[in-house]
């Protein structure tokens, strides 16, 4: 995002803003799901679940270590390890389109950004 006196900047943490989120949303909703393993979490889904929402946390137990916190795994009210989505929504690799190089690196915005000539936007 481009902050008050112009400067580009990259926001790291948005765990407090998911919260609020979710906090405000919960009166809407009758399921949240969450992918995260990250325990910090686990207070925000027991206060979801105690406004009536069920809570799915998708994450995985897989790899090495679990990406999932145990605490926030065992508060969900439903856990889906991401190996279990694989099949339902991942690819074969045979099938992966061939990656492709657009210029879209680092310092280059992505292509409908560029300006028609090519050039990036000016700063």
């Amino acid at each position: 995002f481009i902050d008050a006196s112009g400067r580009r900047k990259v926001k790291g943490n948005m765990d407090i803003e998911l919260a609020v989120d979710a906090m405000e949303l919960a009166a809407h909703i009758d399921q949240m799901v969450l992918f995260s393993g990250d325990g910090d979490f686990r207070p925000l889904v027991e206060a979801i679940q105690r406004r009536g929402v069920r809570v799915t946390v998708i994450s995985t137990i897989a790899s090495q270590p679990p990406m999932i916190a145990d605490e926030l795994r065992r508060q969900a009210d439903v856990f889906i390890d991401l190996a279990e989505l694989q099949s339902k929504l991942g690819r074969d690799p045979s099938e992966r389109p061939a990656p492709r190089d657009r210029g879209e690196g680092r310092g280059h915005p992505p292509k409908f950004l560029q300006e028609p000539n090519g050039n990036d936007p000016p700063e």
